[in-house]
Protein backbone atom coordinates (compact mmCIF):
# COMPACT_ATOMS: atom_id res chain seq x y z
CA UNK A 1 0.00 0.00 0.00
CA UNK A 2 1.29 3.80 -1.12
CA UNK A 3 2.62 5.41 2.09
CA UNK A 4 2.23 9.39 2.10
CA UNK A 5 5.21 10.17 0.91
CA UNK A 6 5.41 8.04 -2.45
CA UNK A 7 1.31 9.56 -2.72
CA UNK A 8 2.76 13.17 -2.40
CA UNK A 9 5.43 11.84 -4.89
CA UNK A 10 3.03 10.66 -7.32
CA UNK A 11 0.71 13.33 -7.27
CA UNK A 12 3.20 16.12 -7.99
CA UNK A 13 4.70 13.78 -10.38
CA UNK A 14 0.87 13.63 -11.93
CA UNK A 15 0.46 17.19 -11.90
CA UNK A 16 3.72 18.16 -13.54
CA UNK A 17 3.15 15.45 -16.30
CA UNK A 18 -0.45 16.91 -16.31
CA UNK A 19 0.73 20.29 -17.10
CA UNK A 20 2.86 19.10 -19.78
CA UNK A 21 0.00 17.69 -21.43
CA UNK A 22 -1.88 20.74 -21.10
CA UNK A 23 0.11 23.10 -22.56
CA UNK A 24 1.97 20.89 -25.12
CA UNK A 25 -1.14 18.80 -26.24
CA UNK A 26 -4.55 20.38 -25.20
CA UNK A 27 -3.06 24.04 -26.15
CA UNK A 28 -2.05 23.26 -29.57
CA UNK A 29 -5.10 20.70 -30.37
CA UNK A 30 -7.64 23.82 -29.15
CA UNK A 31 -5.59 26.62 -31.57
CA UNK A 32 -5.96 23.86 -34.46
CA UNK A 33 -10.09 23.42 -34.13
CA UNK A 34 -10.32 27.01 -33.59
CA UNK A 35 -8.19 27.47 -37.12
CA UNK A 36 -11.00 25.67 -38.62
CA UNK A 37 -13.89 27.40 -36.98
CA UNK A 38 -13.12 30.52 -37.30
CA UNK A 39 -11.39 30.71 -40.64
CA UNK A 40 -8.01 32.02 -39.72
CA UNK A 41 -5.84 33.58 -42.72
CA UNK A 42 -2.82 31.10 -42.38
CA UNK A 43 -1.72 28.26 -44.54
CA UNK A 44 -2.99 25.05 -42.51
CA UNK A 45 -4.25 24.70 -39.05
CA UNK A 46 -1.25 22.77 -37.89
CA UNK A 47 1.31 26.00 -38.56
CA UNK A 48 -1.28 27.84 -36.63
CA UNK A 49 -1.31 25.64 -33.87
CA UNK A 50 2.32 25.70 -34.25
CA UNK A 51 2.74 29.35 -34.23
CA UNK A 52 0.79 29.44 -30.94
CA UNK A 53 2.36 27.02 -29.30
CA UNK A 54 5.36 28.59 -29.81
CA UNK A 55 4.66 32.15 -28.79
CA UNK A 56 3.24 30.16 -25.47
CA UNK A 57 6.83 28.40 -25.39
CA UNK A 58 8.28 32.00 -25.45
CA UNK A 59 6.20 33.17 -22.46
CA UNK A 60 4.46 35.58 -25.10
CA UNK A 61 1.22 34.13 -23.97
CA UNK A 62 1.60 33.82 -20.10
CA UNK A 63 -2.48 33.63 -19.13
CA UNK A 64 -3.31 30.90 -21.91
CA UNK A 65 -0.46 28.80 -20.59
CA UNK A 66 -0.85 29.14 -17.49
CA UNK A 67 -4.78 28.20 -17.85
CA UNK A 68 -3.93 25.05 -19.93
CA UNK A 69 -1.23 24.24 -17.64
CA UNK A 70 -4.10 23.99 -14.82
CA UNK A 71 -6.25 22.00 -16.74
CA UNK A 72 -3.87 19.59 -17.43
CA UNK A 73 -2.63 19.12 -13.70
CA UNK A 74 -5.91 18.87 -12.52
CA UNK A 75 -6.29 16.41 -15.18
CA UNK A 76 -3.29 14.94 -14.05
CA UNK A 77 -4.31 14.56 -10.50
CA UNK A 78 -7.59 13.05 -10.86
CA UNK A 79 -6.00 10.17 -13.09
CA UNK A 80 -3.57 10.15 -9.86
CA UNK A 81 -6.63 9.76 -7.53
CA UNK A 82 -8.49 7.46 -9.12
CA UNK A 83 -5.12 4.92 -9.64
CA UNK A 84 -4.44 5.72 -6.22
CA UNK A 85 -7.97 4.59 -5.41
CA UNK A 86 -7.87 1.13 -7.59
CA UNK A 87 -4.35 0.95 -5.95
CA UNK A 88 -5.96 0.86 -2.54
CA UNK A 89 -8.92 -1.21 -3.52
CA UNK A 90 -6.43 -4.09 -4.89
CA UNK A 91 -4.43 -4.01 -2.32
CA UNK A 92 -7.35 -4.88 0.06
CA UNK A 93 -8.69 -7.67 -2.46
CA UNK A 94 -5.48 -9.59 -2.71
CA UNK A 95 -4.82 -9.45 1.32
CA UNK A 96 -8.30 -11.10 1.33
CA UNK A 97 -8.09 -13.06 -1.24
CA UNK A 98 -5.22 -14.26 0.33
CA UNK A 99 -6.57 -14.74 3.77
CA UNK A 100 -9.46 -16.96 2.42
CA UNK A 101 -7.66 -18.86 0.56
CA UNK A 102 -6.64 -20.66 3.87
CA UNK A 103 -8.30 -23.07 5.38
CA UNK A 104 -10.41 -21.66 8.12
CA UNK A 105 -9.90 -24.81 10.21
CA UNK A 106 -6.28 -25.32 9.65
CA UNK A 107 -6.19 -21.23 10.40
CA UNK A 108 -7.80 -21.97 13.81
CA UNK A 109 -5.06 -25.05 14.36
CA UNK A 110 -2.26 -22.97 13.95
CA UNK A 111 -2.89 -20.83 16.84
CA UNK A 112 -2.65 -17.05 17.31
CA UNK A 113 0.48 -15.31 16.46
CA UNK A 114 1.31 -11.52 15.43
CA UNK A 115 -0.90 -11.62 12.52
CA UNK A 116 -3.74 -13.76 13.98
CA UNK A 117 -5.50 -13.77 17.10
CA UNK A 118 -9.25 -15.45 18.52
CA UNK A 119 -11.81 -14.09 20.54
CA UNK A 120 -14.36 -15.70 22.33
CA UNK A 121 -17.21 -12.90 21.35
CA UNK A 122 -17.87 -9.45 21.18
CA UNK A 123 -20.96 -9.02 23.14
CA UNK A 124 -21.24 -12.25 25.36
CA UNK A 125 -19.13 -13.03 29.11
CA UNK A 126 -18.64 -16.45 29.03
CA UNK A 127 -17.09 -16.75 32.79
CA UNK A 128 -20.14 -14.13 34.04
CA UNK A 129 -23.06 -15.83 31.78
CA UNK A 130 -23.54 -12.52 30.71
CA UNK A 131 -24.00 -9.55 28.40
CA UNK A 132 -20.51 -7.69 28.90
CA UNK A 133 -19.87 -4.22 27.32
CA UNK A 134 -16.68 -4.19 28.01
CA UNK A 135 -15.89 -6.82 25.47
CA UNK A 136 -16.55 -4.26 22.28
CA UNK A 137 -13.94 -2.95 23.70
CA UNK A 138 -11.42 -5.42 23.68
CA UNK A 139 -12.01 -6.18 20.48
CA UNK A 140 -11.86 -2.60 18.80
CA UNK A 141 -8.31 -2.76 20.52
CA UNK A 142 -7.07 -5.78 18.86
CA UNK A 143 -8.48 -4.04 15.38
CA UNK A 144 -6.69 -0.77 16.03
CA UNK A 145 -3.49 -2.65 16.92
CA UNK A 146 -3.83 -4.47 13.87
CA UNK A 147 -4.89 -1.10 12.02
CA UNK A 148 -1.54 0.72 13.78
CA UNK A 149 0.75 -2.59 12.46
CA UNK A 150 1.32 -4.56 8.88
CA UNK A 151 -2.74 -5.82 9.62
CA UNK A 152 -3.73 -9.47 10.12
CA UNK A 153 -6.68 -11.69 11.05
CA UNK A 154 -9.08 -11.40 14.35
CA UNK A 155 -11.34 -14.49 14.64
CA UNK A 156 -14.67 -13.72 16.50
CA UNK A 157 -16.01 -17.04 18.39
CA UNK A 158 -12.90 -19.01 18.92
CA UNK A 159 -11.13 -18.82 22.22
CA UNK A 160 -7.45 -18.98 23.38
CA UNK A 161 -7.25 -22.52 23.09
CA UNK A 162 -8.49 -22.61 19.65
CA UNK A 163 -12.09 -23.97 20.98
CA UNK A 164 -14.92 -23.23 18.65
CA UNK A 165 -17.02 -21.26 20.66
CA UNK A 166 -19.16 -19.28 17.70
CA UNK A 167 -21.00 -16.46 17.98
CA UNK A 168 -24.97 -17.61 18.66
CA UNK A 169 -24.58 -16.26 22.29
CA UNK A 170 -23.75 -13.19 20.92
CA UNK A 171 -26.47 -13.44 18.43
CA UNK A 172 -29.01 -13.59 20.87
CA UNK A 173 -27.79 -9.81 22.29
CA UNK A 174 -28.33 -8.24 19.36
CA UNK A 175 -31.62 -6.45 18.21
CA UNK A 176 -30.95 -8.10 14.51
CA UNK A 177 -29.77 -11.58 15.81
CA UNK A 178 -27.75 -12.98 12.55
CA UNK A 179 -24.76 -12.64 10.64
CA UNK A 180 -25.84 -9.19 9.24
CA UNK A 181 -26.78 -7.98 12.78
CA UNK A 182 -23.60 -9.03 13.90
CA UNK A 183 -21.65 -6.94 11.26
CA UNK A 184 -23.72 -4.32 11.12
CA UNK A 185 -23.19 -3.96 15.18
CA UNK A 186 -19.33 -4.08 14.41
CA UNK A 187 -19.31 -1.84 11.76
CA UNK A 188 -20.99 0.86 13.96
CA UNK A 189 -18.61 0.30 16.95
CA UNK A 190 -15.75 0.76 14.63
CA UNK A 191 -17.36 4.02 13.00
CA UNK A 192 -18.42 5.22 16.26
CA UNK A 193 -14.82 4.43 18.51
CA UNK A 194 -11.87 3.77 15.71
CA UNK A 195 -13.75 6.30 12.50
CA UNK A 196 -15.71 5.94 9.73
CA UNK A 197 -12.97 5.48 7.63
CA UNK A 198 -11.33 2.52 9.30
CA UNK A 199 -14.35 0.59 8.03
CA UNK A 200 -12.97 0.35 4.19
CA UNK A 201 -9.83 -1.35 6.22
CA UNK A 202 -11.80 -4.12 7.76
CA UNK A 203 -13.38 -6.88 5.86
CA UNK A 204 -15.91 -9.09 7.47
CA UNK A 205 -16.70 -12.91 6.99
CA UNK A 206 -18.58 -15.33 8.43
CA UNK A 207 -17.93 -19.07 8.47
CA UNK A 208 -20.16 -21.90 9.38
CA UNK A 209 -17.87 -24.49 11.44
CA UNK A 210 -19.40 -27.45 13.14
CA UNK A 211 -22.50 -25.64 13.45
CA UNK A 212 -21.34 -22.95 14.54
CA UNK A 213 -20.79 -19.32 13.31
CA UNK A 214 -17.50 -17.92 13.51
CA UNK A 215 -16.50 -14.06 11.97
CA UNK A 216 -13.49 -13.81 10.16
CA UNK A 217 -12.05 -9.87 10.37
CA UNK A 218 -9.37 -9.26 7.68
CA UNK A 219 -7.73 -5.82 8.50
CA UNK A 220 -5.63 -3.80 6.08
CA UNK A 221 -2.84 -1.47 7.98
CA UNK A 222 -4.05 1.87 8.34
CA UNK A 223 -2.27 4.83 6.14
CA UNK A 224 -2.55 7.04 9.25
CA UNK A 225 -2.28 6.35 13.16
CA UNK A 226 -5.38 5.08 14.37
CA UNK A 227 -6.76 5.82 17.94
CA UNK A 228 -8.80 4.07 20.56
CA UNK A 229 -11.95 6.55 21.97
CA UNK A 230 -12.72 5.53 25.59
CA UNK A 231 -14.40 7.46 27.92
CA UNK A 232 -12.74 10.60 26.87
CA UNK A 233 -9.59 9.51 26.38
CA UNK A 234 -7.66 8.16 23.40
CA UNK A 235 -5.46 5.13 23.07
CA UNK A 236 -2.64 3.96 20.94
CA UNK A 237 -2.41 0.12 19.92
CA UNK A 238 -0.15 -1.86 18.54
CA UNK A 239 -0.03 -5.69 17.48
CA UNK A 240 3.37 -6.76 19.44
CA UNK A 241 4.35 -11.17 18.85
CA UNK A 242 1.26 -12.83 19.93
CA UNK A 243 -0.81 -9.55 21.98
CA UNK A 244 -2.01 -6.17 21.40
CA UNK A 245 -0.09 -3.43 23.71
CA UNK A 246 -0.76 0.23 24.52
CA UNK A 247 1.94 2.56 23.52
CA UNK A 248 2.40 5.39 25.41
CA UNK A 249 3.32 9.09 23.85
CA UNK A 250 6.87 8.48 23.78
CA UNK A 251 6.56 5.44 22.06
CA UNK A 252 3.96 6.18 19.50
CA UNK A 253 6.31 9.55 18.78
CA UNK A 254 9.19 6.88 18.13
CA UNK A 255 7.06 4.40 16.40
CA UNK A 256 4.75 6.83 14.16
CA UNK A 257 7.73 8.06 11.72
CA UNK A 258 8.52 4.68 10.65
CA UNK A 259 5.60 3.36 10.23
CA UNK A 260 4.18 6.39 8.26
CA UNK A 261 6.28 8.18 6.48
Amino acid sequence: MLNHRSLLIMYLGAALVGASVGVLILFPVNEFVFYHEFKMTHSSGFAFAGDQLLSALKGETPLKTLFYALIGALLGLGSALIYSRFHRQLAQVQQLSQALAKDIERLIGQGESAELEFKSSMRWDYRKNAANKELEFVILKSIAGFLNGRGGTLLIGVDDDSNILGLEKDFDTLRRKDTDGFEQFLMTAITNQLGTEMCQYCNVIFHDIEGQTVCRVVIGPSPKPVYLKKSGDTKFYLRSGGGTRELNVQEVMEYAPSRWK
